[in-house]
């Protein structure tokens, strides 16, 4: 069993930053990404990696301000937020798969975190 813990989320203004992290524990994993949820709106594809190399996905919402990555030491993914606005509120939720699946696609990931809270006020 996987467990994913969420945390980092919080209240910024428009411009500013924020880190959220993702300590993974239990079986191995493989790719690793971030989504997002608004009230409202349907859940949707943020960031994503694979837990060994380089490679990286980005939702183009998000490209050129959110930068995702891993300290594969802490069993841990971040995700560096910057420039933040106010769409960017949501719920962001981490998630897993032992496999290479399609980084994007929410239907495929096995085990899911709680959730931590992003409000960007304007």
């Amino acid at each position: 069993q996987v467990q994913l813990v969420e945390s980092g989320g919080g209240l910024v203004q428009a411009g500013g930053s924020l880190r959220l992290s993702c300590a993974a524990s239990g079986r191995t994993f493989y790719t690793m990404g971030w989504f997002r949820q608004a009230p409202g709106k349907e859940r949707e594809f943020v960031a994503a990696l694979r837990w060994t190399g380089i490679s990286t996905y980005y939702a183009d919402a998000v490209k050129g301000r959110f930068t995702i990555s891993r300290d594969n030491t802490k069993n841990t993914m971040y995700l560096e937020m910057s420039s933040l606005k106010p769409e960017d509120t949501a719920v962001y939720y981490c998630a897993t798969h032992r496999a290479a699946i399609p980084p994007s696609d929410l239907s495929k990931y096995e085990y899911w975190g709680q959730g931590t809270q992003v409000t960007v006020s304007s």
